[in-house]
Formats: C-alpha cells, sequence, structure tokens
C-alpha cells in the first residue's frame, strides 16, 4: 500500500510500498529521540516458515479429565508449535524459557500444565505476572475458560481498579493469581499477598516488563515464592537482561524457541508528509475511508492528544473507540472488547495500548503522533501483522 506524496494520503493498491526517501525537515519530538523517517519506510518480508510436525495432539495429553473437556470444547485439536513442545515439558515438572513470538498461542501453553497440576493437588499456588492490565486480563479470560466447573478460583490484581474488591478474592485464598507487577509488589508489601506458599510462577512477556522498567518488582516477587518451585518465562527475545534475570531464579530451565523472525517483518512500512494541522487530519480521513483499511489502531503521543482526536474524528462522521493511562480500567476494557469484537473497526489510543492490545486483525497501525523512540515504534507497529497476516504501518512525518 504506497503512499502518493503529491495528495498526501494512501491510496489503494496491490503492489508493496516503494522505499523511497521522505523529505528531510522533520521535527524532532518534544521528548524522545529523534528517528530519522527513513526508517520508518520498508517493504514488508515475512520469513520463509516450515511447515512443523506437532509430537501431539491435545488429547494426548495426560491432563485433568476436565481440563481435557474445557479444552476440546474450545476447538482445541492440534497444538501450535510452543504448545506442543512446551505442554510436555511443563507436566513433566520442568522449569520452560519459551522464547516465541506473539499470536502463537503461549497462554495455553502455560495454562495447561498449571491448571492440570491446580486440579489434582488442591494445596498448589500459581503466580502469573503480566506487563500490562490488558495481558493480565486475557490470560484470565482464558484460564476461566479453561478451569470451568474445576473448582479452581482466581484472582486478577492490576492498576486501575480498587483495593477493595481485590483483597477480599484474596481473603477466598485463590489457586491462582494474574497480575501486573506494580500492583502485585503493593499487595506483597501490604502483607495482603503471601507468596510463600506459591510453588508455580509464570513471567509472560519479560523482555515487556524489563523494558517498562519492571526488574526491580520482578525480582521482589520471584524472592518471595516457595523455594522449591516450577518456573515458566516466556520473551520474544532473549537478550542479556532476560538471560540475567532467568539464570538467577531457574538455572536448569529447559529452553524451547520457536521465534520466526520480527513481527514487523510482517508489516509494510511506509510515511504519511503532512504540511500543517489541517492537511494531516484530512490525509488521515482519506485513510480511514478507504476500503482496504478494514481495521486501524491510530497512535497518538498524548492522552490530550487521543482526545482531541476522538472528538475530531467523532465529528467527522466515524465511530471510534479511545485507550489512555487515564481513563479507568473499565473504561479502556470496554474500549478494548469494542475494538475486539469489531463493534468499532477504530481504535485511537497512547502507547499504552502498544503493550497491551492483542488483536489479531488489526490491518493498518497508523501513527498520528511520533513515537518517542524507535522501540516504542517497533512495539506500535507489532499490532499489525499478526498470525502470519500482512500488516500496514504508516507514519505521519511532516514535510
Amino acid at each position: 500500500m504506497p503512499i502518493n506524496s503529491s495528495r498526501g494520503y494512501a491510496y489503494k493498491s496491490s503492489r508493496a510500498p516503494h522505499a523511497r526517501k521522505p523529505r528531510a525537515r522533520v521535527n524532532k519530538p518534544k521528548h524522545g529521540q529523534y528517528i530519522d523517517p527513513r526508517r520508518f519506510v520498508k517493504v514488508a518480508n515475512p520469513p520463509k516458515i516450515e511447515d512443523y510436525v506437532p509430537k501431539h495432539k491435545f488429547v494426548d495429553f495426560n491432563v485433568d479429565q476436565r481440563l481435557q473437556a474445557n479444552i476440546q470444547s474450545k476447538g482445541y485439536e492440534v497444538p501450535t508449535p510452543i504448545q506442543d513442545q512446551t505442554i510436555e515439558l511443563g507436566l513433566a515438572g520442568k522449569d520452560v524459557i519459551g522464547i516465541a513470538n506473539t499470536g502463537t498461542g503461549k497462554t495455553a501453553a502455560f495454562l495447561v500444565p498449571i491448571l492440570d497440576r491446580l486440579m489434582r493437588d488442591r494445596n498448589a499456588r500459581a503466580l502469573i505476572v503480566a506487563p500490562t492490565r490488558e495481558l493480565a486480563q486475557q490470560i484470565e479470560t482464558e484460564r476461566r475458560t479453561l478451569s470451568r466447573n474445576a473448582g479452581v478460583y482466581g484472582a486478577v490484581l492490576i492498576g486501575g481498579t480498587g483495593y477493595g474488591g481485590q483483597m477480599a478474592d484474596l481473603r477466598r485464598n485463590p489457586n491462582i493469581v494474574v497480575g501486573t507487577p506494580g500492583r502485585l509488589k503493593d499487595h506483597v508489601e501490604q502483607g495482603t499477598l503471601k507468596l510463600a506458599n506459591f510453588n508455580m510462577v509464570v513471567l509472560d512477556e519479560v523482555d515487556r516488563m524489563l523494558d517498562m522498567g519492571f526488574v526491580n518488582d520482578v525480582r521482589l516477587l520471584l524472592s518471595r515464592l516457595a523455594e522449591k518451585r516450577q518456573s515458566f518465562y516466556f520473551s520474544a527475545t532473549m537478550d542479556a537482561r532476560v538471560n540475567g534475570l532467568i539464570a538467577g531464579f531457574s538455572p536448569n530451565a529447559v529452553t524451547v524457541s520457536v521465534r520466526q523472525g520480527d513481527t514487523s517483518e510482517n508489516v509494510h512500512q511506509d510515511v504519511i508528509p503532512y504540511n500543517d494541522k489541517a492537511n494531516k487530519i484530512d490525509a488521515l480521513h482519506t485513510l480511514l475511508i478507504d476500503s482496504v483499511v478494514t481495521k486501524t489502531i491510530i497512535f497518538e503521543s498524548t492522552q490530550r492528544n487521543v482526545e482531541r482526536l476522538e472528538k475530531e474524528l467523532r465529528g467527522r462522521g466515524f465511530d471510534v473507540a479511545a485507550m489512555h493511562g487515564g481513563k479507568t480500567q473499565g473504561q479502556r476494557k470496554r474500549a478494548l472488547d469494542a475494538f475486539k469484537a469489531s463493534n468499532v473497526s477504530i481504535m485511537i489510543a497512547t502507547d499504552v495500548a502498544a503493550r497491551g492490545i492483542d488483536v489479531a486483525d488489526i490491518s493498518h497501525v497508523v501513527n498520528y503522533g511520533m513515537p518517542q523512540t524507535y522501540e516504542d515504534y517497533t512495539h506500535r507497529i507489532g499490532r499489525a501483522g499478526r498470525a502470519g497476516k500482512i500488516g500496514y504501518a504508516l507514519t505521519f512525518v511532516e514535510a
């Protein structure tokens, strides 16, 4: 989907975007690093994925009959590569490091062995740590489905919601707790969450948690768990930081790597030049009414800008949802649910959504506000091009 520079908006085309140099005069963001706009232009180059032959079917896993029934009711038959390899190790009691792209089924990869143990051993306890509220809630939704009618009780401890309900849930001595690092740490320090008896732990998207500055919180949580425990670590990347964290707590973990290149390799990347605010919003309008733009997330740099753009697009007749850190957790959940269900096809968000949205059918990511860093940019565009699909990322740059 190339860009027509003379008109300043994307137009429909079956060809890949032309990698051309945008004009040089690009304003540096008020905060953050300068990013050469040429880095926003790249043709998608999906990696060649070799056919994977699974060793198992889900019916082959020796798990509790109630869990197996719930797996079958979800229609799960053939496991994904990360599920095929991780579930077997998890059921055997091994510590596991899973290196896999987002959207590869890793939630079930750790939930199946954990829930099987919880159903068989009423004294077992599991802690699942996720970097964002949205991811924690997605894990809890999957957990509820897989543990239906099995007597497994959970608690979700995330920011943006009151402590009262969370403490009431904790007083019921849940088998499994899902939460974000900051809120989990708060409960630990207040004495409302005691981790000494938790003998299973999952760190999901470890690299994101470290990117977001949670390394000390994560170390605190791991240090409070039962000394003898089973651990699962999932990460899209395995750099020195991630390695250092894991090695200190699980030196004998087995590594399963099914990573197939970067998500951004599945994304056509290009720029939309603009001259002024009027030209910019008109170019966005023209883009959004294009028939090939089916589901879009638009990133803005601040909460105030999200609110302004939401008002502007609604005034132009677009049905949109908005999401940012200033909204309550209930508002964020309703917006995300509407977007996931395609009740609205346009989501406007700050970078809080770049690290928390798992929606497989986003066709376009639009960087209406410039990302603060190139790392933020890669997180944003990773919302498209998921589950092996080709996506588009378009970044507005001032000409």
